[in-house]
C-alpha cells in the first residue's frame, strides 16, 4: 500500500454555513436570542486540522455581504487559507439547532436552499486550477445532497483529484432531507465520489445505503465497500451509544483491506455540544 500524500495543502469543498441555535436547553421559539456561530462539515474538518498544525484551505462559494466576509474571516482566524473562497450575490446558507434536554432530541432544521454557494456556477469551475498545491481533497456527501450541480461538481473535484494523484478522503454524511428535498439519487451519486476516495468516514448503514444489501456488522460493510471500490484503502467510523443527550458512549473503528482496528468504548458525560464531532473524528 502506497502512502498517502503529506505534501501540498489539505484541501476541503463545501457550504460554509451559519448556525443559530438556542442558548442552554431552550427551544428556539422559547428564546428571544440566539447564538451565531460558523458551521458546515467540511468547514469544520478545515478548521479542525488547521488547529492540528496542517496547511489547509477550504475552497467555496460565500455571499458578498457582511454575512459572507465574517464567515470568511472566522475561518481565517483559526489558521484555515481561504484564497480559495468567492464571493458572489446571494444569500448565506444557514441552520438552525435546537439543542437536546434529557429524552428529547437535539432537532436541526436547514434553510440553505438557493444560497450562494448551491447556486454558485460549479460547471464552470477549473479543478485542476483548484487542486493546484493541493496533496489531499477532502469532501463530504452533505455537499453532494444540495442539488444535482453540486452532486456534479463533487463527482467532478474527486476525478479531477484521482487524475492528480491527490489523497481522496470522503464522509459520507448522509442527509435524508436534503436528498429528498430534490428526489436525488444519493445511491448511485454517493457510489460515484466513493469510486474515487482513498479513505471513506462510514459505517454499515452507510455501505447498505450505497451498495445495497444489509451488512452484519461494520467489518463486513468494509469487504463489501473494498470488493466494491478497488481504490479505497480504509474505511474508519464511530459507533455511538447515546444513553442521553448529556451522555454518550463512543467507540471507534478503522478497517483496512488487512484487518481492523477498534477503539473501545469510553463514556462522555457532560457534553456541551456534539454537533461537528463527527467532523472532528473525521480531521483526526
Amino acid at each position: 500500500m502506497s502512502a498517502f500524500r503529506t505534501d501540498g495543502d489539505i484541501l476541503c469543498f463545501g457550504e460554509v454555513l451559519l448556525r443559530l441555535s438556542a442558548p442552554g436547553a431552550e427551544l428556539l421559539l422559547q428564546t428571544p436570542k440566539v447564538n451565531i456561530c460558523v458551521g458546515g462539515a467540511e468547514a469544520n474538518v478545515a478548521v479542525s486540522l488547521a488547529t492540528l498544525g496542517h496547511n489547509v484551505s477550504i475552497f467555496s462559494t460565500l455571499p458578498d455581504n457582511a454575512l459572507g466576509h465574517a464567515a470568511r474571516n472566522e475561518l481565517r482566524r483559526h489558521g484555515v487559507d481561504t484564497s480559495r473562497i468567492a464571493f458572489r450575490p446571494g444569500r448565506m446558507g444557514l441552520y438552525f439547532l435546537s439543542p437536546g434536554a434529557g429524552g428529547r432530541a437535539a432537532e436541526v432544521i436547514y434553510d440553505r436552499a438557493a444560497s450562494s454557494f448551491a447556486n454558485a456556477e460549479h460547471a464552470k469551475t477549473n479543478w485542476s486550477e483548484v487542486l493546484k498545491g493541493a496533496g489531499w481533497l477532502h469532501v463530504s456527501g452533505v455537499t453532494a445532497a444540495l442539488g444535482p450541480q453540486v452532486a456534479e461538481a463533487a463527482i467532478r473535484a474527486v476525478t479531477e483529484a484521482r487524475k492528480l494523484g491527490l489523497t481522496v478522503s470522503f464522509d459520507c454524511n448522509y442527509r435524508e432531507r436534503l436528498w429528498k428535498a430534490w428526489n436525488g439519487d444519493a445511491s448511485a451519486i454517493l457510489r460515484q465520489i466513493l469510486a474515487q476516495s482513498d479513505i471513506v468516514f462510514g459505517n454499515e448503514r452507510d455501505i447498505a445505503l450505497i451498495l445495497g444489501g444489509s451488512p452484519a456488522n461494520a467489518r463486513e460493510a468494509a469487504d463489501a465497500a473494498f470488493k466494491a471500490f478497488p481504490d479505497l484503502r480504509l474505511m474508519a467510523a464511530t459507533h455511538r451509544v447515546q444513553h442521553s443527550v448529556n451522555h454518550h458512549a463512543l467507540a471507534a473503528a478503522l478497517h483496512t483491506r488487512d484487518g481492523s482496528a477498534d477503539a473501545p468504548a469510553i463514556e462522555v458525560t457532560h457534553i456541551v455540544d456534539r454537533i461537528g464531532a463527527g467532523d472532528a473524528f473525521a480531521a483526526g
